[in-house]
């Protein structure tokens, strides 16, 4: 994992130089790992100087994200934090977006290393910014700060943020989003929801991914589903194929559906 969000740190997942990384909690439906349970996971970690260098990183990323979403809030636009493992299909469902969404969208991508998804994306004509985190396998407020000023905000009304392929670290960080949307793909086996409940706890909406290749691998969809509402109780929840267009349509509709009750 990174040496950034607390991984490294005796083997666990803190966060170091400078990137900034935070728990929080705020109204909306979903909540990030507080210092508290970073310690508990990870009681090697359990000493004052530790606790105090946890609890300035979360704090500092904590605030930075209020600033993202108030000022996303001043411009209007809904943002929505995208997370799932590395080959869901976050990018191409974007561009799917892209070809029939009513709304108007930007997107910060989030990867290691290249520019690839944001090339992808703005070769469809939507504003895109490429975040290159190095070795930290997630974004922070702190990145996403930097992207949402090379964002026109004036001109969208949604703001993507496709953070870095990763079930673990992301769940925990605020990035200053109104929405989490967590996808998991068909190939990545019918068993992911419980091996990563922390990830889709903090879901508002679940998209099980790459449904037209189900005939092709041993997945038991429905256990996923019940898996999803045993972790968050009442989670929408999304079959998507992107080559039905009617499933990327009820994505859109849910989209455009949050945004209007934010209006």
């Amino acid at each position: 994992m990174c040496t950034d969000c607390g991984c490294s740190i005796n083997g666990t997942a803190l966060g170091t130089s400078d990137h900034h990384h935070h728990e929080h909690k705020h109204s909306h439906s979903h909540e990030h790992q507080s210092a508290h349970e970073i310690l508990h996971h990870n009681p090697q970690l359990n000493d004052a100087k530790t606790i105090s260098v946890i609890t300035k990183i979360l704090d500092k990323n904590n605030q930075e994200a209020a600033h993202n979403r108030s000022h996303f809030e001043k411009h209007n636009v809904l943002s929505i934090n995208l997370m799932s493992s590395p080959g869901s299909g976050k990018t191409t469902l974007l561009e799917s977006i892209s070809d029939m969404a009513g709304f108007k969208f930007g997107v910060i991508e989030g990867d290691l290393e290249t520019s690839r998804d944001a090339d992808r994306i703005k070769a469809k004509g939507i504003p895109a910014f490429q975040i290159q985190t190095g070795s930290a396998c997630h974004l922070d407020a702190f990145m996403v700060h930097k992207g949402l000023h090379n964002m026109p905000l004036e001109e969208i009304d949604v703001c993507f943020i496709e953070n870095v392929g990763n079930l673990v670290c992301p769940a925990s960080y605020d990035v200053g989003s109104h929405l989490n949307i967590v996808l998991v793909s068909i190939p990545e086996g019918s068993d992911k929801i419980e091996k990563y409940p922390v990830m889709f706890r903090q879901a508002d909406l679940i998209l099980i991914t790459k449904t037209d290749l189900i005939e092709y691998f041993d997945y038991d969809l429905e256990h996923e589903k019940k898996e999803a509402r045993k972790i968050k109780p009442g989670v929408d929840i999304l079959e998507v194929s992107v080559k039905d267009k009617d499933s990327v349509q009820k994505v859109i509709d849910w989209i455009e559906f949050k945004t209007k009750m934010r209006s």
